[in-house]
């Protein structure tokens, strides 16, 4: 089997600490578990990447507004926010592990996350 290894998919993951990255895609997906519409930012320097996921529910709308804030963009009620303004963004974010169990397993699953964006 041959496996092409596209551009910048060799770099390695952000370690833990203070980073100040671009927003260099953007992903949209639903949930595996609950449908729950979500979309994932990749937060990239030259050191390497993390990818973060944000959902699209009470739960995850703080955090979604903080990121588009963050970024510079006016955020109101009733506005409808799109996830391409965020591409090209640069801001500061933290880096840390975080651990869950993993509903379909019930093992604990341990995964690299962004936290507390910055405008840079």
């Amino acid at each position: 089997m041959k496996i092409a290894v596209e551009k910048d998919q060799d770099k390695p993951l952000l370690t833990d600490g203070h980073h100040t990255v671009e927003i260099t895609r953007i992903d949209e997906g639903t949930s595996e578990y609950k449908g729950i519409p979500f979309f994932t930012c990749r937060f990239e320097n030259e050191e390497g990447y993390v990818s973060q996921r944000f959902y699209q529910s009470p739960a995850g709308m703080p955090a979604i507004v903080n990121l588009f804030k963050t970024a510079g963009i006016d955020v109101k009620e009733g506005a409808e926010l799109d996830t391409k303004q965020l591409l090209h963004k640069t801001l500061d974010i933290e880096v840390g592990e975080r651990s869950y169990n993993d509903p379909e397993t019930g093992n604990e699953r341990t995964l690299k996350q962004a936290t507390n964006f910055l405008l840079s």
